[in-house]
């Protein structure tokens, strides 16, 4: 054996593989054999593709074998290497010769492509989803190997390999090997179940194929009848030895069968047809033969009203047939075609003729029941029930039905639904047979040629369409071509409407019903048995179009066309109507939306369910995803609906803000504090609601858009929010107001440094107010206008408790100010001494506790708290810019936020959030100013100043000797304010200058008098001091000054009038002889008075006395 050729081997093995096979399946091993779809016998089946385990695992359990299961399960192991069964793991078969192969080879070898198996194509009936080809073996096959021929591989599938049988038959090999090469490019198959027509079965049990079969014997009948039908002569083939070699040394690259050219006109059309639909050429040629020679005897008849199945039963022998079974199973199906089609499902109901159809079932069973007897006695039974079968055929098929003549049409393939069962599968022959989603380059030929047998099975225009719409929907379902179903969109809106269709056409169509089984017998239209699956698999479709359709939009679009389509004609049927009658194309629309949205939330809750907690709480999670969603659905689904609904997209968003508001609900009702949760799923859930509404104003008109938001139940995200945030900031400020008073408690009144010389309690306030507002602005929760005004009204309060706490411990300036000495006379002699003791325990002077505190508040203590003041209004400005820049960025909807201001605070605006304090801070600083000149003026230099200057003569003690002072403490002064503040203390220590003056020259006691030339001394004085204030232009403006001191030049001035003329101003104000209580010299009688008594003049004095009994002076 080892010396023989590798190929005859193979041969060898095959052929003895045959064999057992035959044995096995021809036997008694296996009950029941099921052939796949296409195959007559087992000379129509590759037993080479066959598995002998699948088949031997069957006769062992004794059931029922399916060959198209054998084949598949083939081809599953096909490319699995093969080993013995010993146990051993390191043994195993090479499949090609190592003697054969040489050395090892030097370099890598090229890539080598996955080899993959072809598919087993199973022909799909109508109304079960086809099969998937299985996918590629783990294993690919040796390179070696491959480059073989493939009749010399182990691995061969493709080819129809050669036996025995082959050399001795060449037709059937033709045949199959034309049939399985076509099958080899069938695509993978969506299931197109739901799309099974609403038709009822057949009681005879007729298959796909034998109605496939019977409905190709029609169309040649048809074809017949147009003068085109030829029996072609078989073709002498070669020398078998040669087509023997051929076989065998078939290269690779001629696997794949092209078409050849096809003879011209209906000759190549038919024979076209024959492939598209799979019919064998030897089956083909009997049927000629058979039809031409039933007409032959039938002078003046169509071949197209012969009654096809009789004819053919009777011009048909068994001897045509190279196998009995073939040929019984071919009489079979020939019977039931007349049983259902005269009997069953006849065109016209049978009245008189009840008990032909009875005779005609028993003529049937006969002529089925004569195969089993001896073949003579089997032979006579048969021929005499032909003859007695013809006359009542005949007759049941010749009586007159839409408006013929008797005799005229042969209806026995007319009655509904055998007649569209029938030409459903002539319809399926257009679709190009390597390529199943596309039309074969001959489908108006097909489509013009099918013309033929509308007179024998009975085909409007309407019905044509209809079925050749259904047709090209459910090629599309099985391909997913959009070529495809643009072509069955086109088909759908051919069919006309109802008061489009001509009176006898509608007539015919109201008479085609049919009672499926639908949970109970449901009478059916013929619209409505191949519409509604359309209609049916479109509304499953796009009831979760998010899903079906989440990558493909533009075919979504001819889906819901189509739909719309059926839905239309559908509910022209009187039953449909009845049943929708309220259901317009819009809430049909809202149907579709409402299962999509749901479905996908569903599938969003789920993946959200089962997501990682450490990404956030689920609920925002859900938001985020939602509103993805959301986003995708109204801009890629949204467009398509709204060309028939206009607010589909409103729908769709609101039907997504109740769903997630139902999931939301119960986490809002628990929400108490500013949890993470919260501050994690409100502004999400906030921004979903938010974008929702953005989609309904989008959609529509203003006014409409706010109709739609008001029917919303609104999440209350904000208003909830606010009360969180409002209890939050209302503990925060407790807790500012609580670092305040610490602050300031420790506060020492020292600067933090030269460069920072304001104290650091308002450092350590600002800090605790920032960490407040940064928590604030953190947490991302939906806020209104009122959190933020709490906020500011609190940060306010605090800044103004903090200035008030600053001046609490400030004394008031009168303490500082000594009593005023008691008015005087002047006199040479001594004064009265009670008046003295008077001015030296008057009740002002300050006590000792008093004392202490003014002694503790030194000039620098002053300038640090003006300085810290001074920060603190300044960096309140760019905290509120800060604060409103932030809250602007957090809420871009500018328009709720104004409405918000005006409708809840009115005088709540951007420029005065913080006037409370700035004007509480610069009230402290003004006072703190004021303190700080009178403390130095009437305190610090109380004895220069106030107590000694022009004394005890005003020559002998000049104002000169006072500005050396004044400019330690004016340099003091300036070391340490911060220069914004210098210009207001100097102006304090400027007006508390001139005050110390006035009370000199006004109030200066009993030791001063004052004669008429001293006014010239004031005034120089007066200018002294005004200068030192102006220093050169590097102090105070000089304009200021000037109005600072212009009321004490006035009164010095006074000074220099004659007594006689102070006297005379004084009585004139003293007989209220001017309206404004002024003299005529400007000025009021406290001064005039004053003046007089402080003049060294006798008469002065003597007036004094005598109007307002003053006692004289001690000077």
């Amino acid at each position: 054996m080892e010396e023989e050729d590798a190929v005859e081997v193979l041969q060898r093995y095959r052929r003895d593989r045959r064999i057992l096979l035959d044995f096995i399946l021809s036997g008694s091993l296996i009950k029941k054999v099921a052939m796949p779809p296409g195959a007559v016998t087992l000379d129509d089946v590759d037993l080479d593709q066959v598995s002998v385990d699948y088949v031997l695992n069957c006769a062992k359990k004794g059931g029922m074998l399916e060959l198209s299961e054998a084949i598949r399960d083939y081809h599953d192991h096909t490319g699995l290497p093969q080993v013995r069964n010993t146990g051993y793991a390191g043994e195993f078969y090479l499949v090609t010769n190592p003697e054969y192969s040489g050395s090892p080879p030097k370099r890598a070898p090229p890539p080598v492509p996955a080899f993959t198996p072809p598919p087993v194509y199973t022909p799909s009936p109508v109304s079960t989803p086809a099969p998937v080809s299985t996918p590629s073996p783990a294993f690919a096959p040796s390179p070696i190997v491959s480059s073989v021929s493939r009749s010399e591989s182990f691995n061969s599938t493709q080819v129809q390999e050669l036996t025995v049988d082959d050399i001795e038959d060449f037709e059937d090999d033709d045949d199959a090997e034309e049939v399985n090469s076509l099958r080899i490019s069938r695509r993978n198959t969506n299931d197109a179940s739901d799309l099974a027509l609403k038709l009822p079965s057949f009681v005879t049990g007729i298959t796909d194929d034998d109605l496939r079969e019977t409905a190709y014997e029609i169309l040649l009948a048809g074809a017949g009848a147009m003068g085109g039908l030829i029996v072609p002569s078989k073709e002498k083939k070669k020398d078998k030895r040669s087509k023997l070699m051929r076989k065998l040394g078939r290269s690779r690259s001629e696997n794949v069968v092209t078409q050849s050219q096809r003879a011209p006109g209906l000759v190549g059309l038919l024979e076209t047809m024959r492939v598209q639909m799979e019919i064998s050429e030897a089956m083909d040629i009997r049927t000629r033969q058979g039809l031409l020679n039933a007409l032959g005897g039938k002078v003046g008849k169509r071949m197209d009203a012969l009654l096809i199945p009789l004819e053919l039963l009777c011009c048909i022998s068994r001897t045509e047939f190279s196998d009995k079974k073939a040929y019984i199973k071919w009489q079979k199906r020939q019977l039931n075609m007349l049983e259902e089609g005269l009997v069953n499902h006849p065109v016209v109901g049978f009245g008189e003729s009840g008990r032909k159809a009875s005779e005609l079932r028993n003529l049937l069973a006969k002529i089925e029941e004569s195969e089993s007897l001896p073949s003579s006695t089997g032979e006579l039974q048969r021929t005499e029930c032909l003859r007695s079968l013809r006359e009542i055929a005949i007759l049941l098929a010749e009586r007159p039905a839409r408006g013929d003549l008797t005799g005229e049409v042969c209806h026995w393939a007319d009655g509904y639904p055998l007649n569209v069962r029938l030409y459903e599968k002539l319809l399926f022959s257009v679709f190009d047979m390597l390529d199943e989603g596309k039309l074969t380059e001959e489908v108006e030929e097909i489509l013009e040629l099918l013309k033929s047998t509308w007179r024998i099975l009975g085909i409007t225009e309407t019905i044509h369409y209809t079925c050749y719409a259904w047709v090209l929907f459910h090629q599309y379902v099985i391909t997913s071509e959009q070529g495809i179903l643009r072509h069955a969109m086109e088909q759908l809106k051919k069919i006309p409407l109802k008061e489009q269709r001509g009176p006898q056409e509608r007539l015919h169509l109201n008479g085609l019903h049919s009672k499926v089984e639908q949970g109970g017998f449901r009478d059916m239209s013929f619209l409505q048995s191949f519409l509604s699956p359309i209609q049916k698999w479109t509304d499953k479709q796009l009831g979760d179009y998010h899903l079906h359709f989440s990558e493909k939009s533009a075919m979504m679009e001819n889906i819901v066309a189509v739909a719309m389509v059926a839905r239309r004609l559908l509910l022209e049927e009187p039953e449909v109507a009845m049943q929708s009658l309220s259901i317009t194309d819009r809430d049909q629309i809202e149907s579709y939306i409402s299962l999509s949205v749901k479905h996908a939330f569903s599938r969003l809750l789920h993946t959200v369910e089962q997501s990682d907690s450490i990404h956030g709480h689920p609920l925002a999670l859900l938001a985020e995803e939602s509103k993805k969603f959301l986003k995708k659905d109204s801009t890629m689904f949204m467009p398509i609906f709204s060309q028939r609904h206009p607010h589909a997209a409103i729908f769709s968003a609101s039907l997504v803000h109740k769903l997630y508001g139902n999931k939301l609900k119960p986490f809002l009702d628990g929400a108490e504090h500013l949890t993470e949760d919260v501050v994690s799923v409100f502004p999400a859930a906030d921004s979903l609601e938010q974008y929702i509404r953005s989609v309904i104003v989008s959609s529509c008109e203003e006014e409409t858009a706010e109709v739609y938001c008001r029917k919303l139940i609104p999440y209350e995200i904000e208003s909830l929010s606010g009360t969180l945030v409002m209890r939050w900031v209302n503990s925060q400020l407790g807790r500012i107001l609580g670092w305040v008073e610490r602050t300031i408690q420790q506060e020492r009144w020292d600067p933090i440094s030269p460069q920072q010389r304001h104290g650091s309690s308002i450092v350590e306030v600002y800090r605790i107010v920032e960490e407040t507002v940064d928590q604030f602005f953190t947490y991302k929760v939906p806020m209104r206008a009122a959190e933020l005004n709490s906020l500011f009204r609190g940060i306010d309060n605090a800044f103004q408790v903090y200035a008030n706490h600053v001046i609490d411990k400030l004394a008031n300036k009168e303490d500082l100010i000594p009593p005023v000495p008691i008015l005087t006379r002047y006199k040479k002699e001594v004064g009265i001494k009670a008046f003295v003791k008077k001015e030296f325990f008057d009740p002002r002077l300050p006590d000792e506790r008093r004392t202490t505190e003014i002694n503790v508040l030194t000039t620098q203590s002053l300038c640090v708290q003006l300085n810290t003041l001074y920060y603190a209004i300044s960096q309140l400005n760019k905290l509120e810019d800060s604060i409103w820049e932030r809250w602007t960025k957090r809420k871009p909807r500018e328009n709720f936020i104004k409405k918000s201001i005006d409708k809840k605070s009115k005088s709540f605006t951007r420029k005065d959030a913080f006037d409370g304090s700035r004007k509480d801070i610069n009230a402290a600083i003004d006072r703190i100013c004021e303190f700080t000149g009178t403390k130095i003026i009437f305190w610090d230099l109380r004895d220069q100043f106030i107590d000694n200057l022009y004394k005890p003569r005003v020559c002998l003690s000049r104002l000169e000797a006072l500005i050396e002072p004044l400019d330690v403490e004016l340099s003091r002064l300036c070391d340490i304010i911060v220069e914004p503040l210098r210009d207001r203390i100097v102006k304090s220590l400027l007006q508390a200058s001139l005050d110390g003056l006035l009370r000199v020259i006004l109030d200066g006691g009993p030791s001063r008098v004052f004669t008429l030339s001293d006014a010239k001394v004031f005034e120089e004085d007066l200018e002294v001091l005004k200068e030192f204030f102006i220093s050169g232009g590097d102090g105070l403006p000089r304009g200021v000054v000037e109005n600072h001191v212009a009321p004490i030049r006035h009164v010095i001035k006074l000074h220099s009038y004659e007594t006689r003329e102070l006297i005379d101003d004084l009585k004139s104000l003293s007989g209220l002889e001017t309206q404004d209580g002024r003299s005529r010299l400007g000025t009021d009688s406290k001064t005039l008075l004053r003046i007089l008594c402080h003049r060294a003049d006798p008469e002065a004095s003597q007036f004094i006395k005598k109007q307002y009994k003053i006692p004289k002076s001690a000077a």
